[in-house]
């Protein structure tokens, strides 16, 4: 195992927390199509929302094993719109930490890390989802401002983010003419509508439009025209915890469908005394465990400093196989606890209706299969 005696020091207690503070309250929030803004504080005092993050900016200096512990305990509660929206930070933050201006790192990070504030990242527009280059949403300067206009959508936490890391075009056509800029939840212009989703429910998921929005020119974040290449960056981090998230769910639905046949009785015998039903059990565990060993690879190989082009096509291809096997064993569990699987409240039913997020969320599986074979030169 790839974990040292401190990182399952860790995991004990996140695994606390989650039993004691998010389980018992999953199917209601989820029900609820929210859960409380109290829960960024406590995971902050936990050192969740800060793992991996500068110390100067109220982080905690972590290597990538003890993100990869955190995603996979938060994921035992069975809520993929929980996991999404509370670390919505994970992909709103990292480009304004990495090439945000001093000034710009201790407005914002500080009390998102603190669960003060919440952050989000919106790329995505009504009219294209994974062609970036093409965006549509315009930056123009007028004196010391950006004026912003244009729309996005399912933008998780987008309903009540504090802080929005925007793609927006200040340039011309194509990729050079895209830029990052940070704009606050407040801004006079900025209009905001929840979006009704098969799954993620307690995850607030919206679609914002900016009528003439305007920020301080200092809200851009590093240069002019090379936002790109930071969301581009952001990407490999963020399919990096999906296929982490997407092999925890996995695995919950392994436990609770072997639960579940241990319990059920089908003509005289317990469900798992079947053949075809340990079969199925098996083969739900044969791919987590591939899943999980390639994930364990690329983090390994990221700790190391291999961050090339093979690692990212490898990454994209995992991404693939981790939400795959995420689908495949929703879909089984479903099939063993029969019409139990069916019934709200379950957590395999939440993440069969998961399922489909995943595999669409941070690149679907088409443009991850093309992204990998361009990054391998064929």
């Amino acid at each position: 195992m790839p974990f040292a005696p401190e990182h399952e020091t860790f995991r004990d207690s996140v695994r606390t927390f989650v039993e004691r503070e998010i389980a018992p309250h999953v199917n209601a929030w989820d029900e609820a199509e929210s859960f409380p803004r109290a829960l960024y504080r406590r995971a902050a005092e936990m050192g969740l929302l800060g793992l991996g993050y500068p110390e100067s900016l109220g982080g905690t200096p972590a290597d990538g094993w003890y993100r990869l512990v955190a995603t996979e305990e938060i994921a035992r509660a069975g809520s993929g719109g929980l996991l999404a929206s509370l670390f919505s930070h994970s992909i709103g933050l990292p480009p304004i930490v990495a090439h945000g201006s001093p000034a710009l790192q201790r407005r914002i990070v500080p009390e998102v890390l603190a669960g003060a504030k919440i952050a989000a990242l919106a790329i995505t527009e009504p009219g294209g989802g994974s062609d970036v280059a093409r965006l549509r949403t315009g930056a123009r300067r007028d004196g010391k401002e950006w004026v912003i206009d244009g729309e996005k959508t399912f933008i998780t936490s987008g309903m009540r983010a504090d802080w929005i890391t925007l793609a927006v075009r200040t340039g011309g056509p194509g990729a050079a003419g895209i830029s990052l800029i940070a704009v606050p939840g407040d801004a006079p212009g900025l209009t905001r509508s929840p979006l009704a989703k098969m799954g993620w429910w307690c995850s607030d998921t919206a679609q914002l439009r900016f009528d003439g929005v305007r920020v301080p020119l200092d809200h851009l974040i590093g240069d002019e025209g090379a936002g790109f290449r930071m969301i581009m960056q952001n990407f490999n981090g963020e399919r990096l915890l999906m296929s982490a998230g997407a092999i925890a769910f996995a695995q919950v639905c392994l436990d609770e469908a072997i639960d579940w046949a241990r319990q059920r009785k089908t003509f005289g015998a317990a469900l798992v005394e079947h053949q075809v039903i340990r079969h199925k059990l098996m083969d739900m565990r044969m791919r987590i465990a591939s899943a999980r060993a390639w994930l364990h690879a690329l983090v390994e190989r990221r700790e190391a400093g291999d961050t090339g082009p093979e690692w990212v096509a490898d990454l994209c291809l995992l991404k693939n196989h981790a939400t795959q096997t995420m689908q495949h064993a929703a879909d089984q569990a479903v099939q063993i606890l029969g019409g139990m699987g069916f019934m709200r409240g379950t957590k395999c039913e939440r993440i069969y209706r998961e399922a489909k997020v995943m595999m669409i969320g941070g690149g679907a599986e088409e443009i991850m299969k093309e992204l990998a074979a361009r990054q391998l030169g064929l």
